[in-house]
């Protein structure tokens, strides 16, 4: 093939999915010339999964990625048809917005950005090799289809499932991507041969149906929350929920149906080689795994305002195309359903993420990073908050500045990284609100005081949005000094209120903090007798009455987060061969030298390092007179 000299950039972002879109836009908005490459620029901030954004733990890396200055919030924002906060009967710490969006029009808002966006090109083209190059300035070269030849300072891979995709329905399976797309089927052995780890996974999508063959008329409803609440610190208000979800479920039919076929499913019949995500398996695992369960709920959502499909969430299967139709007609509603797009499974090519440092860009190869679904992760969440992190450090590297590091005590978004570098991912990693230890102190509602400033810093934040933070933080400080010295007296009125609300009366001035701490009392609750009440906004008061309730439990996880940045400045040199360090168990020193923890902290959460190994290395770090890494 004949090739031909393109163009040369500052950043190349490959893949323009969730991580694609917002590695791209935070490169180009710190001021470098950035391109981005599509194999179908129909495809772009495409959500072929489900046509949702957040949910429990998703949530807060969406609204930790809006307060960092990316921008998936405000696109949701603006295309959602539903928003429900999830886990509302549990603590605040595990309350996770999830929207319904308009999944065409959710894409089409996020092609426009990159098109409008400064110092950013948008190209279609399948990016087939990638070289290292002698030039010093521009050390990577990426080849097209077409021949074209670009150079780069910094290259971003963020393929999703593109990447050597495989399609399986039943006995059928052929190349291909997400929704009917192609495949980048040449650029995996162009990463191979370029030495980095490749392994397979693999990932489902539930079947969609045409609106109009569903009877909904013994469904069960889900209703939006009234007012809806944005993901995006900068949207006031959201207007009316558009749509409602309904709910149904799976029966002993069902599952006869799927058990009898079994032998037909690739996952069953060994034709699929990929890790699938433990916790979002395809309804045949489920059934398999969960043998004692009688029925599995499934969530039929709109997939948009002008379109008649309506997804089937909670159902992905790869069983044969007969087969799905058989068992969805088994269920309540679906007796008669069209189904418009049959379920499937892809199988994809995705990296070691234990290649990966902190910034993910990879440790053999200067200026080459990862993002999203290429890195072991799954969902469209974990992908942007990565494309995010790598997109900013990518450009700050260009420009000679200090890496970002998002600790995991600061950030679900640290979380993840941490943990994919730290432990790996041997199946496709999901973020969950158990996977932090601090997620006390790391809620959705706070996202904003724990990354604005960071955003601000780096300069994703603008001086209008800047104005807006301080101005709400200010008044949060404010509220909290007026509950806690405004005394109520004990009137009949206030007594009726702590009577109706299940809780014992006063019989002295009582402070509004005090009443505050009190579990069966809210901000609601007082209105009638909190007449000096300022006019706020909620999400003001929403984090009074959360620092207030719980001003206890988050102090002792702030002084675990202060002991675990005390381990951080326990920093590691990187240099160091772990098997000249007496004491280390045989694993331990394999696992180290591998990974090449930043820090004490690091090393302790690695798989394979006890904490005895721990204790070696402090001692270590002691005798050879290094604090901070420095001799």
């Amino acid at each position: 093939m004949q090739t031909y000299q393109a163009g040369k950039y500052d950043v190349a972002v490959i893949g323009a999915g969730h991580a694609g879109i917002e590695a791209a836009l935070a490169s180009a908005r710190l001021g470098c010339k950035t391109a981005i490459f599509t194999i179908n620029m129909d495809a772009v901030g495409n959500c072929p999964c489900n046509p949702s954004i957040g949910g429990t733990a998703k949530g807060h890396l969406v609204r930790e990625i809006d307060a960092l200055g990316g921008e998936m919030g405000k696109t949701a924002d603006e295309s959602f048809l539903q928003m429900r906060m999830l886990n509302r009967g549990k603590g605040p710490a595990v309350h996770s917005l999830r929207g319904q969006i308009d999944r065409l029009k959710y894409a089409s808002i996020m092609k426009h950005k990159l098109e409008l966006q400064n110092n950013l090109e948008l190209r279609q083209a399948e990016i087939t090799d990638i070289n290292r190059t002698d030039n010093a300035d521009y050390p990577w070269e990426l080849t097209t289809q077409m021949g074209a030849v670009f150079s780069f300072k910094k290259v971003i891979i963020a393929t999703g499932t593109y990447l050597g995709g495989r399609i399986f329905v039943g006995e059928v399976s052929y190349e291909g991507g997400p929704d009917g797309t192609f495949a980048a089927t040449r650029f995996g052995q162009s990463l191979r041969d370029l030495g980095l780890s490749i392994r397979r996974f693999k990932t489902g999508t539930p079947a969609r149906v045409l609106r109009s063959s569903i009877d909904f008329s013994e469904l069960d409803v889900q209703c939006g929350d009234e007012p809806p609440e944005p993901f995006s610190f900068e949207t006031d208000e959201l207007g009316d929920n558009k749509v409602v979800c309904h709910i149904s479920w799976t029966n002993e039919n069902t599952k006869k149906i799927i058990l009898d076929n079994i032998h037909r499913s690739p996952l069953y019949g060994g034709m699929i080689e990929g890790i699938g995500p433990r916790y979002c398996p395809s309804l045949e695992d489920k059934i398999m795994r969960f043998a004692d369960k009688e029925r599995h709920q499934l969530f039929i959502e709109p997939c948009g305002e002008n379109t008649e499909e309506m997804y089937l969430q909670g159902m992905s299967s790869s069983l044969p195309e007969e087969v799905q139709l058989k068992f969805y007609h088994t269920i309540k509603g679906l007796e008669n359903a069209v189904v418009m797009r049959p379920a499937y499974a892809i199988e994809y090519d995705c990296v070691d993420p234990l290649s990966l440092d902190a910034t993910l860009q990879f440790k053999d190869f200067c200026g080459l990073y990862g993002a999203g679904q290429f890195n072991g992760s799954s969902g469209y969440e974990e992908a942007a908050a990565q494309g995010l992190v790598a997109g900013i450090n990518a450009a700050l590297s260009v420009k000679g500045e200090e890496p970002l590091i998002l600790e995991r005590s600061g950030s679900y978004i640290g979380t993840l990284i941490d943990d994919l570098i730290t432990k790996g991912a041997n199946e496709p990693y999901r973020m969950m609100t158990s996977r932090s230890e601090y997620r006390l102190v790391l809620r959705q509602d706070n996202a904003d005081k724990r990354l604005t400033p960071i955003g601000r810093k780096i300069g994703l934040v603008t001086d209008e949005r800047w104005a807006r933070f301080l101005k709400k933080q200010e008044e949060i400080k404010n509220e909290l000094y007026r509950v806690q010295h405004t005394v109520l007296s004990p009137t009949d009125e206030l007594n009726d209120i702590l009577v109706s609300c299940e809780t014992s009366k006063v019989t002295t001035g009582v402070s509004l903090a005090d009443l505050l701490r009190r579990p069966q009392i809210s901000y609601k609750d007082l209105t009638p007798v909190d007449k000096d009440r300022p006019d706020l906004h909620r999400s003001v008061f929403e984090q009074v009455e959360i620092e207030v309730k719980y001003a206890g439990y988050i102090k002792k996880q702030l002084d675990r987060v202060e002991q675990m940045h005390r381990m951080q400045e326990r920093e590691l040199p990187s240099d160091i061969d772990y098997k000249d360090i007496t004491g280390l168990r045989l694993e331990a020193q394999e696992k180290l030298n591998k990974i090449k923890p930043r820090n004490i902290a690091q090393a302790s959460r690695i798989s394979g390092v006890s904490p005895a190994d721990v204790s070696v290395l402090i001692i270590w770090l002691t005798r050879n007179g290094r604090k901070g890494g420095e001799q």
